[in-house]
């Protein structure tokens, strides 16, 4: 069975590869730029000739489409961006760059219209520097020539800091095929990554969970990262790294030199490149310990049970908002939902009004009146006194199996 996934590597370009690429980020930007603007300057002549009563065919036709985007960037680069046609450029650009702009307004009606899950979208913005520097190629275009190289179209074949092997033997045999590649700049470092279709049958089964795996349930929390309760009686407890707790001090000295240095000038280039090392490191420390922590938990659980966190909300919080936003909650059920469906587990979320860590799980008794401050509680009920985590997860493990019965 064939899985969709993405495989990300860095790369190790020359300067003038380097120099390439960039000019390919600003491409596309410049491309999703003008496809915005054809979009609203002719949607808002639309609804002007609706007031004008104008209907039918002879109201004008907004580019909706990215095949519709793509032939107007290509009736308009002549004369409006000479430059594309004279520097060398990969013509896959404009094109991947239409089709994430067509992507972003199908996605903001989707929303609007309420057929799309998720945080209601906004309409899309202009895209600028500080807004990162991507590009994208369709298809295999950008390809591995082997484990240490890749081959990138308009700009050459760039090699790779990290072996290639799990991708390239796969596609020696058929078993993997490329989608789609992105070409990444954060902190003066590439990345490219792979959106590949393969087949993870023969891993899977390799990696699958043990026949008498415990089930769990998982409270999540900022002092504690998380708490599992197995269904083996046994309570776990991990803590997160805070990589950006553990930043801040260099952050903020990082910050004021960026502050302080002239526009333009070399200093001002060193400490935003500074910045942006220091904000790179916090997300990869982060990213690693989130896919350890769930990978772990995948393959070594016959099932999950998890809260549903509005997590959006809870960083509204001025006090807890750096904390949760740190911690990467949604990111947390998100990889293990995909993970447990490769190696055989199954996830479980409450619904997001169970007052897990209010319910007493000695009676069963709701405790409206627990504040979030109270780490430790005593059931008005029974007496019982529960840590809160603990008790959270014990509640959630206790309602997944209510719910599922025997398929735990």
């Amino acid at each position: 069975m064939s899985h969709k996934q993405g495989l990300r590597f860095e790369l190790a370009p020359t300067g003038e590869q380097a120099v390439l690429m960039g000019r390919h980020c600003g491409l596309s930007r410049a491309v999703e730029n003008f496809c915005l603007e054809a979009v609203q300057k002719k949607y808002a002549q639309r609804k002007a000739e609706e007031s004008y009563g104008i209907t039918g065919e002879d109201l004008t036709k907004v580019p909706w489409s990215a095949p519709a985007l793509e032939r107007e960037w290509r009736a308009a680069h002549p004369k409006r961006y000479p430059s594309f046609s004279q520097g060398g450029l990969s013509s896959r650009i404009p094109k991947e760059a239409c089709r994430v702009r067509a992507a972003g307004l199908k996605n903001y009606f989707a929303s609007r219209a309420g057929k799309r899950k998720g945080a209601r979208l906004g309409w899309p913005r202009w895209r600028k520097r500080k807004h990162g520097s991507r590009f994208r190629y369709d298809a295999d275009r950008a390809r591995p020539l082997n484990t240490r190289t890749v081959r990138l179209p308009a700009i050459g074949d760039v090699a790779t800091r990290e072996d290639m092997s799990w991708l390239t033997d796969r596609m020696a045999t058929a078993r993997a095929h490329i989608l789609g590649a992105t070409i990444r700049e954060q902190a003066g470092r590439w990345w490219v990554s792979f959106q590949i279709e393969a087949d993870r049958d023969e891993v899977n089964k390799r990696r699958q969970v043990p026949d008498g795996a415990p089930a769990c349930g998982i409270d999540l929390g900022l002092k504690t990262f998380a708490t599992v309760r197995n269904s083996d009686g046994t309570t776990e407890e991990i803590c997160a790294p805070r990589p950006l707790k553990a930043a801040q001090r260099a952050l903020k000295r990082a910050g004021r030199r960026l502050a302080r240095s002239a526009e333009g000038s070399r200093n001002r280039a060193k400490a935003r490149e500074r910045v942006g090392r220091l904000h790179l490191r916090v997300a990869d420390r982060r990213r690693d310990f989130l896919h350890k922590t769930t990978t772990r938990l995948a393959r070594t659980k016959s099932a999950v049970a998890v809260e549903t966190l509005h997590v959006k909300g809870m960083a509204r919080k001025r006090r807890l908002a750096r904390a949760v936003s740190d911690a990467g909650f949604a990111e947390f059920v998100r990889q293990l939902e995909y993970k447990a469906g490769w190696y055989g587990s199954r996830v479980w979320k409450a619904d997001r009004w169970f007052p897990s860590s209010k319910t007493c799980g000695n009676c069963g008794r709701v405790n409206r009146a627990l504040a979030l401050a109270d780490r430790t509680w005593a059931c008005p009920g029974c007496g019982a006194v529960h840590d809160r985590d603990r008790n959270a997860a014990g509640n959630l493990l206790a309602k997944m199996s209510e719910e599922l019965g025997s398929a735990v």
